[in-house]
């Protein structure tokens, strides 16, 4: 019969904490998808969230990493965004969308009610609805866009992550501001930047019901808020308020413009497709 036999080195072998962190080094990093690493999301949202005042979830940030997912796959064969390493994507398409939180909190309170109903006209690859929505779950979201290949990836979007409550329609603007089922249907309309601000307004404002507002998401702004001011009144609106502030972790100037609708769109507005962009209202 063998006899077992214990070892007893004559050395210490107990690993020290600086072997751990090289061979912590030497192990094979995470996969990468598109070129980046998939937890790349996590940090940069965690970190620039409160910086805007909008604290994150542990659900919102994994619905911020897989819309993340969605939008590098989709992007592989047909045009949703430019953008598309982790921070990029983090800070100037999830954190840049958020901005808009601070303001819808401020309608909720003034209209006692949280379930606003809100179009995002000209949505595109989602923004800024879609991380509005993961952030704010009692708001009633329509993203508007007029091309069909970008509402199948927002449906994507929508039923992998779980939204209520969100739908999407393709149609030009021009064609569903004159719809009875959305003219003067909504609380909030917004729109990010998809033109100059007398066109948005004739984009947006027509969706929107009286006492409403309508958010405009643009950059630099002093002199398109002077362009506008015919336009706006025309449209039945009035500017409230404008937001100017640098987009944090970045170098970017923002701004958030609050314009109020004191009274019903002229029937006029918005006028055929295409002629709000090539003669704006003056």
């Amino acid at each position: 019969m063998t006899e077992d036999k214990k070892i007893h080195p004559s050395k210490d072998i107990r690993i020290k904490k600086s072997d751990l962190a090289k061979l912590k080094a030497e192990l094979p990093k995470k996969t990468v998808i598109g070129g980046t690493d998939e937890d790349g999301i996590t940090p940069v949202m965690e970190k620039a969230a409160p910086e805007i005042c909008v604290p994150l979830s542990a659900e919102s940030v994994w619905a911020f990493k897989e819309y993340a997912k969605l939008l590098r796959k989709w992007n592989e064969v047909m045009n949703l965004t430019n953008i598309t390493d982790d921070n990029g994507i983090a800070m100037r398409h999830f954190i840049d969308s958020l901005t808009l939180v601070p303001f819808i909190e401020k309608e909720q309170e003034k209209k006692g009610k949280k379930e606003l109903t809100i179009i995002d006209v000209g949505t595109g690859a989602g923004f800024p609805g879609i991380p509005v929505k993961v952030q704010m779950s009692d708001l009633k979201l329509t993203l508007l866009d007029s091309l069909q290949k970008r509402i199948g990836f927002l449906d994507e979007v929508i039923k992998t992550i779980g939204l209520n409550d969100t739908r999407t329609i393709h149609s030009r603007a021009e064609d569903a501001g004159h719809s009875k089922a959305h003219r003067e249907r909504y609380d909030i309309a917004t729109a990010r930047a998809v033109a100059a601000l007398p066109v948005l307004c004739e984009y947006c404002l027509p969706f929107v019901k009286t006492g409403g507002i309508f958010l405009a998401m643009k950059g630099h702004i002093d002199e398109e808020i002077e362009e506008s001011k015919n336009a706006i009144a025309k449209l039945g609106g009035s500017v409230e308020k404008v937001d100017k502030f640098v987009l944090p972790g970045t170098d970017m100037d923002r701004a958030v413009v609050v314009i109020r609708k004191l009274r019903p769109t002229p029937l006029s507005y918005p006028r055929q497709a295409g002629k709000p962009s090539k003669d704006p209202i003056k």
